[in-house]
């Protein structure tokens, strides 16, 4: 990735969110003397302008190798980021209270990449703890993969163990009843059909016996049959005759006046 002053520049003043913004003291390089800047945070850039409205940033502080502490300075509320090596510069800045410096030095501790890269591995390690956690609360065991996989061979190895399951499930009503493993405990049967049949399953119990329709609703139902076919040739022939008769009217306007 090649980076330039003009990319920088639209980098730290384009409209993307900021990690973090506000004024900072910054302790000159050959000068001891400080000098109110506007810090800009994005990323692992740390950019510094001589105003809030400046344009172009004045330098930029990438984030990365180094460490942030507090120090010791003439300025209150001053903390230093250090780099690794002899010749690395050391960058002293001072914030404005309390709460200021807490939040920059916060903020400015987690913007490396191998910051984000200790986070993501913590992330993956509890992840993989829950994954684990899970299996275990649905399998009965603990402990890593190894252990998992070894404990799947060893009940793979001794089936004797395992209670020994149905190879067609019961059914009641034609539906199956997963409570019929042996060692299950049931209630017990109060319908009275404990019959079984010859492979010892139980027999779903009998239907009841159809109902017969009594001659008056016979008769009833028969009535009001043909009365609503009656009705409906009724209602037939009156629409019939309504038709008929608008037609007969639109042929008569069709033609026209006869001479």
């Amino acid at each position: 990735m090649k980076l330039n002053e003009r990319s920088l520049a639209f980098y730290a003043t384009c409209d993307s969110p900021a990690d973090n913004t506000g004024f900072l003291y910054k302790r000159g390089e050959r000068h001891t003397a400080y000098h109110r800047r506007w810090f800009v945070l994005k990323g692992n850039m740390l950019f510094y302008f001589e105003e809030r409205e400046s344009r172009e940033p004045v330098g930029v502080i990438v984030l990365e190798g180094c460490n942030v502490e507090l120090c010791d300075s003439a300025e209150n509320f001053a903390f230093a980021i250090r780099f690794g090596g002899t010749k690395c510069r050391t960058y002293v800045l001072a914030a404005e209270n309390q709460a200021a410096m807490e939040s920059w030095v916060k903020s400015l501790s987690r913007a490396s990449f191998d910051y984000l890269r200790l986070v993501v591995r913590e992330l993956e390690k509890q992840l993989e703890e829950m994954r684990w956690g899970l299996t275990s609360g649905y399998g009965g065991c603990q402990g890593p993969s190894g252990s998992w996989r070894l404990k799947s061979s060893v009940l793979e190895q001794s089936p004797e163990r395992l209670p020994a399951l149905p190879a067609v499930l019961p059914k009641e009503n034609g539906c199956a009843v997963w409570n019929n493993t042996p060692g299950v405990h049931r209630p017990p049967d109060t319908s009275g059909c404990n019959e079984c049949d010859d492979e010892g399953n139980p027999r779903p119990p009998p239907l009841p016996p159809r109902r017969r329709a009594s001659s008056s609703e016979v008769s009833s139902t028969r009535a009001s049959g043909a009365e609503s076919l009656s009705t409906f040739c009724q209602l037939h022939e009156q629409y019939g005759r309504e038709v008929y008769r608008l037609r007969q009217n639109w042929l008569e306007r069709q033609r026209g006046p006869q001479p």
